[in-house]
């Protein structure tokens, strides 16, 4: 299923550790690239929000480090992903987003999942 989905039903159909397609906004919130994301809330918590807590993914291979997981797109975990390039999960960029600007779901990210946790852990201290 691709392109704009009813808002009513959005919530119930992104998961954490979906790979999305999406429209990342930049950090000045007024502009944003069309990019590969990975959802990392928990679907099962009821925030009573319509959103998505995401976190960025680029093919920017300088951007590595401790609170990055690297991803090669012919590895098991890239093909899992969808990915179309070697690409880095970018832990410590995390934006809250609406349904209405996921495209659609490109793959998951399951195998990948305790490498970004822990990263995501150094990024908020856990």
């Amino acid at each position: 299923m691709t392109g704009m989905r009813p808002e009513w039903n959005c919530m119930m159909n992104y998961k954490r550790g979906d790979v999305v397609l999406v429209r990342f906004p930049h950090s000045d919130l007024q502009t944003y690239s069309k990019r590969p994301a990975l959802v990392v809330q928990d679907e099962d918590i009821d925030t009573g929000l319509d959103q998505r807590v995401v976190v960025l993914i680029t093919s920017n291979l300088q951007r590595r480090g401790e609170t990055r997981v690297f991803v090669q797109k012919d590895s098991e975990e890239g093909q899992e992903m969808g990915l179309q390039t070697d690409s880095v999960i970018v832990a410590d960029n995390i934006a809250t987003i609406l349904p209405k600007v996921i495209d659609k779901t490109i793959g998951c990210c399951y195998l990948t999942m305790p490498n970004v946790e822990g990263a995501l852990r150094k990024v908020l201290r856990l």
